[in-house]
C-alpha cells in the first residue's frame, strides 16, 4: 500500500501530528475522492466518518459546505460525540451528520468508519415497501446483514439518535426509509467494500424491476451461502485496499491533493 497515492500522502505528515491520526486524515479524504469519483454525491450534503484512534472518543467528517473533491486531510473536521469541534477550525458539521454518525460511532465499538449516501438507486429502493431484494449476485452478498430504519424526517432531533442505533443492531448496512443508505465497516476499505455492493445490488434491482417478467427468485440456501462466501472471500484486507485503490487511480490525483 506504501507505493501508491495513500501510502505516499501518509509520508506528507506534519509536524506534531500523531502518525495514527494522519493515516486517518489520509486515508478519509481519499474516500471522499474516491465518492467523487464514483458520483456517490449530493452537493455538500451526506458524510463519511472515521473514528480517530485514542483515548478520547472522536471521528473526523468533512467540513459543510465543500464538495467532496475539496477534502483534504489537513481540512477534515474531528469532533467529539457531542458535535464540538475538538481542535480549531474555520469549517462548520453538519448537524444531520453529527446526529446520525455519532450515534453509531459511539454505540458499535466495530463500526470505525460510516458512510451515508442518498444515490439516486439506493433512494429508489429505500422507498419501496419491500426494500433491498436478495435475488441477484450483488444483493445475496448482503442477506441477513441488511438493518432498515423508519423515516422519521431531517435527522437532526438528538433523540433519533437510539432509534437509529436500535434499528442497526449489528447489521452491517442500514436502509433508511424515504431516505438512503447506510454502511459501516471495520476501517475506510471495508466499509467502500460493502457501500460499493449496496451501490450495485440496488443499482441491479431498479434495472430488473424495468424489465417486463417476473424476477428469478433464488432460495434462502442459496442466498445464505452467497453471503457467507463473500464474506470469506474478503476476509483479508488487501482485496478491499485493491478494490478502493483502483478507483483511486482513476481520479488521477497526485499525493500532494489529498493533504
Amino acid at each position: 500500500m506504501q507505493t501508491d497515492i495513500v501510502g505516499q500522502a501518509q509520508a506528507l505528515r506534519p509536524d506534531g501530528m500523531r502518525p495514527e491520526e494522519w493515516q486517518a486524515r489520509v486515508e478519509l479524504a481519499a474516500c471522499y475522492r474516491v465518492f467523487d469519483q464514483l458520483g456517490w454525491t449530493e452537493l455538500v450534503f451526506n458524510h463519511i466518518t472515521l473514528r480517530v484512534p485514542g483515548a478520547q472518543p472522536a471521528f473526523l467528517i468533512n467540513p459543510f459546505g465543500l464538495n467532496y473533491d475539496e477534502v483534504t486531510a489537513r481540512n477534515l473536521v474531528k469532533i467529539g460525540h457531542d458535535g464540538v469541534p475538538l481542535e480549531p477550525t474555520p469549517h462548520h458539521v453538519n448537524r444531520a451528520g453529527f446526529v446520525i454518525h455519532s450515534a453509531v460511532h459511539a454505540a458499535r465499538p466495530d463500526a470505525h468508519c460510516i458512510m451515508h449516501t442518498h444515490t439516486t438507486a439506493g433512494m429508489a429502493i429505500a422507498c419501496k415497501q419491500g426494500g433491498l431484494g436478495h435475488d441477484d449476485f450483488y444483493g445475496a452478498e448482503l442477506f441477513g446483514d441488511v438493518a432498515y430504519h423508519a423515516f422519521e424526517g431531517v435527522t437532526v432531533h438528538d433523540e433519533e439518535g437510539p432509534r437509529l442505533v436500535a434499528s442497526l443492531a449489528d447489521k452491517r448496512v442500514m436502509i433508511l426509509r424515504n431516505h438512503g443508505m447506510l454502511i459501516t465497516g471495520s476501517n475506510v476499505f471495508n466499509a467502500f467494500r460493502w457501500a460499493w455492493t449496496l451501490q450495485r445490488a440496488c443499482e441491479v434491482q431498479v434495472a430488473a424491476g424495468s424489465l417486463s417478467g417476473p424476477n428469478e427468485p433464488l432460495s434462502d440456501a442459496v442466498r445464505r451461502a452467497c453471503a457467507e462466501d463473500a464474506k470469506a472471500f474478503g476476509a483479508t484486507q488487501e482485496l478491499e485496499r485493491m478494490l478502493f485503490a483502483s478507483v483511486l487511480r482513476r481520479a488521477r490525483l497526485q499525493a500532494t491533493d489529498l493533504v
